[in-house]
């Protein structure tokens, strides 16, 4: 699957601009870091994972981005296809107050860690994860040090 039947596909589920237009932009690789940018809405992880697993792309990273003034978490897919080169970033975003959505570990087991490291660095819930147990942080840690409200 090309990097445009991606698109159209992801197209399909992102999230609508003010003008009603799909949030799949095509950017360019040396100022973006990556060929497409979608936005999605968070219960679609899932599916733009099966996207993404169907037109052979690895999952490369899972982060997060606290907007504390926005209240909301953005957690980031970064795509990978081997052959070609191509990057894909998908987003979304949660309220912070409640920072969960679909685990991806099902159809990415290498998922499994990333998801594991966003939960201890954020806070962020990946419903249906298999093990999500601290990764990095102490077993007994009751904190997310890349929140922006941590505290030194």
């Amino acid at each position: 699957m090309a990097i445009m039947d991606v698109k159209v596909s992801l197209s399909g589920i992102a999230q609508l601009d003010a003008a009603a237009q799909p949030l799949v932009v095509e950017t360019a690789h040396a100022v973006k870091g990556s060929h497409l940018d979608a936005v999605i809405p968070p219960g679609c992880a899932c599916e733009a994972a099966r996207i993404m697993d169907q037109a052979a792309f690895m999952i490369e990273a899972i982060t997060g981005v606290d907007w504390l003034a926005d209240k909301q978490m953005e957690i980031i897919y970064d795509y990978v296809q081997l052959v070609s080169g191509e990057r894909v970033t998908i987003r979304t975003r949660v309220p912070r107050d409640k920072p969960e959505l679909p685990s991806i570990s099902a159809i990415y087991p290498g998922a499994n860690w990333h998801e594991r490291e966003t939960h201890d660095f954020f806070g962020i819930l990946f419903a249906g994860h298999p093990g999500l147990i601290p990764l990095l942080l102490p077993e007994d840690a009751l904190f997310h040090p890349l929140r922006k409200d941590f505290a030194l």
